[in-house]
C-alpha cells in the first residue's frame, strides 16, 4: 500500500497541461469488478451504506455519502485521473495556460446537456464556480479563492484569471463542488434547487426518503454516448453492518460499502460475491477538539497519541489490512513524506508527556462511536485500554453513524474517529482543510491553531516548483505531526463486497466511481 506519487508528473500535468497525463488505474486484490463480456444495458442496483448523505448542496457539504452522490449528478471541467495522481478532460475538451501561468482558457465539450435536455453552454460554468466561490471559509469557496474573474467569450470558451500564479488550480477545478449546473439554478434559489439538483452527469434525481433510501435514476441526455448502463441507483442507508452483510448475500443489495474488517476474508470465499481492496488514499484519525480544556494541552495530545498501538488496531480490526500512519497526509498523496515524524506507540514517552501536562493525574473524556458501527466500537474499546495506562479514563457515547459527523462539525464531542479521502489530485485541498482555521472546517473540526503552518500552507499554494512545495508539506508534516493535533491512526484501502454479476466497478484513490462504467451481467 505504501506508494510514493510521482511529483514530477503531477506538476508536469498541472501546470504544462499535457494532454495524455491521465494515470492508469490502481490496482485491487480479490477482483476489480472488470470487464466480463460485452457491457449489457439495464437493471437496477442497491448500494448499501452506513450513513445517509448529509445534503445535495455541492457548494456546502463536507461529507463523503454525500459527495459520492454528487458527483453521479453534476460534473466538473477537468476529473481526478484513475490513479488519483493527476486530471484529465471532461466536460472541457481542452486548456490553455498563459506565459503568465495566470489565464486559463477552456474549451468546452461540445453537445453537453443537462438532464432536463437543456445545453451546457459557458454561462452556466461561470454561474456554477462562481456560486462556490462565494461561499468563502464557509464552504468549498477556499479552493476557488485564487480566481479573479471569468470571462465568456462564446458560449463554448471560458476564461479564468487567477490573481496571482495557483499551484493546484487545475486540480481545484476537478472538484466536485466546481461540478456544472444550470445559469441560475434554472430559475429556482439554491435551497429549491438542492432539493432536486439537476447536472451532466450519468445520472439525474429520483427521490430521496430520509433515513432510508436516496434513488437515482438513468440520464437519457448524458454525453457519453451509450451510458450509462444501469437504469437506477439505489443508496440504501442500512446502519448495522451485519445486515448489510446479509442482504448482500440474499440480493437485496448488489454492494455492500465497507464492510466490517473481520469478514473480509469470510466474504473472499463466498460465492457469487467478489471482496475488493482498492488502493485508497483513506487516512483514518482520532480527532481531539481543543475547546476541551485538557485536550488544548499539547502535551495530552501527545501523550494520546504516543499511548495508541497503531499495530494493536491493524492488527486486531483491520485483520492486517493496513499500515500504521506517519502523517495526515496519505502515502499516495503528491508531497507526502514518508520521513514525517509521526508520533508512534511510545508508552513510557506517553507517561513523560502526561507529566509535562497541566492534567498529569489524568481527566475523564468522552469518545463519540458510531452506533452498530463494530471496527468503530473495537477501537474504542482499545482506546479505552490503552488510555487507562495513563490516567485518561474514556466512556464510549454511541450515536447514529448518521449524526455523528455532524456532532464532530459542530464540536459535540471530545474525541473523535473520522477519516479523510482526497477528492482532488493535490495536497492543498487535505491540508487546508486539516491545518487552516479560516477555512470552513476550522482545521478538521478540532480548532487546531498554529501561524507557522498556516503560513507553510499559503505559501505553498503559490510555488509551481516542485521541490519547492516539497520541502514547504514537508515542514507542515513535521510540524502538525509534533503539534499531534489528532491521532494519525492507519492508512488501509477502500473494502467494497458486491455480487459478481456486476461489473466495470472501480473505486479510485480519491474515493470516488464512475457509475456509468458500471453494468450487470442478467
Amino acid at each position: 500500500m505504501k506508494v510514493t506519487a510521482p511529483v514530477v508528473l503531477l506538476v508536469m500535468c498541472l501546470v504544462a497541461l499535457a494532454a495524455g497525463c491521465g494515470g492508469s488505474g490502481g490496482g485491487s486484490s480479490g477482483g476489480s469488478g472488470g470487464s466480463a463480456g460485452t457491457p449489457q444495458h439495464g437493471g437496477n442496483i442497491t448500494i448499501g451504506w452506513s450513513a445517509e448523505p448529509q445534503s445535495m448542496d455541492k457548494e456546502n457539504v463536507f461529507d463523503n455519502q454525500s459527495i459520492w452522490v454528487l458527483e453521479q449528478i453534476m460534473e466538473p471541467l477537468y476529473t481526478v485521473s484513475p490513479d488519483g495522481k493527476s486530471v484529465k478532460p471532461w466536460l472541457a475538451k481542452s486548456v490553455t495556460l498563459s506565459p503568465s501561468k495566470t489565464t486559463y482558457t477552456f474549451h468546452l465539450r461540445p453537445g453537453v446537456e443537462f438532464s432536463n435536455g437543456k445545453k451546457m453552454t459557458s454561462a452556466d460554468v461561470k454561474f456554477s464556480i462562481e456560486q462556490t466561490k462565494a461561499t468563502g471559509s464557509q464552504g468549498w469557496g477556499y479552493l476557488d479563492s485564487a480566481i479573479k474573474d471569468i470571462k465568456t467569450p462564446d458560449p463554448e470558451t471560458v476564461v479564468i484569471d487567477t490573481k496571482y500564479k495557483w499551484a493546484p488550480f487545475m486540480a481545484d477545478i476537478a472538484l466536485f463542488a466546481n461540478g456544472i449546473v444550470p445559469n441560475h439554478y434554472g430559475g429556482e434559489t439554491a435551497k429549491e434547487f438542492y432539493t432536486h439538483p439537476v447536472g451532466t452527469g450519468p445520472f439525474m434525481w429520483g427521490h430521496w426518503t430520509h433515513g432510508q433510501e436516496l434513488v437515482l435514476k438513468r440520464n437519457p441526455h448524458y454525453w457519453q454516448k451509450g451510458k450509462p448502463y444501469l437504469d437506477q441507483i439505489t443508496f440504501l442507508t442500512v446502519t448495522d453492518t451485519n445486515t448489510r452483510q446479509l442482504q448482500l448475500q440474499g440480493g437485496q443489495e448488489q454492494i455492500d460499502q465497507f464492510p466490517d474488517w473481520q469478514t473480509v476474508n469470510t466474504l473472499k470465499s463466498t460465492p457469487g460475491i467478489t471482496m475488493s481492496l482498492f488502493n485508497s488514499t483513506r487516512t483514518d484519525y482520532t480527532m481531539m477538539n481543543e475547546r476541551y480544556a485538557p485536550l488544548a494541552d499539547v502535551h495530552v495530545r501527545r501523550a494520546i497519541s504516543y499511548a495508541i498501538d497503531r499495530n494493536a488496531i491493524i492488527k486486531s480490526v483491520l485483520f492486517g489490512h493496513g499500515q500504521p500512519a506517519n502523517s495526515f497526509m496519505p502515502p499516495q498523496v503528491p508531497f507526502y513524506d514518508p520521513k514525517s515524524p509521526g508520533l508512534q506507540y511510545n508508552l513510557a514517552q506517553a507517561k513523560a508527556e502526561m507529566a509535562k501536562s497541566k492534567f498529569p493525574n489524568g481527566f475523564p473524556v468522552q469518545m463519540l462511536v458510531g452506533a452498530g458501527v463494530a471496527d468503530e466500537k473495537s477501537i474504542a474499546q482499545i482506546y479505552q485500554q490503552e488510555l487507562a495506562k495513563i490516567g485518561i479514563k474514556v466512556t464510549l457515547k454511541p450515536v447514529d453513524p448518521s449524526v455523528e459527523f455532524s456532532d464532530e462539525q459542530e464540536f459535540k464531542y471530545q474525541l473523535g474517529l473520522s477519516y479523510w479521502t482526497m477528492d482532488i489530485a493535490d495536497p492543498d485541498e487535505l491540508v487546508t482543510f486539516a491545518v487552516v482555521p479560516s477555512a470552513g472546517a476550522k482545521s478538521f473540526y478540532t480548532d487546531y491553531n498554529n501561524p507557522d503552518v498556516v503560513n507553510w500552507t499559503h505559501t505553498a499554494e503559490k510555488t509551481f516548483s516542485a521541490s519547492g512545495r516539497q520541502d514547504l508539506y514537508s515542514k507542515i508534516q513535521a510540524q502538525a505531526a509534533q503539534d499531534a493535533f489528532m491521532v494519525f491512526m492507519y492508512y488501509s484501502p477502500y473494502r467494497y463486497a458486491y455480487t459478481n454479476k456486476l461489473h466495470g466497478f472501480f473505486v479510485y484513490p480519491t474515493g470516488n466511481f464512475h457509475m456509468e462504467d458500471v453494468w450487470l451481467s442478467h
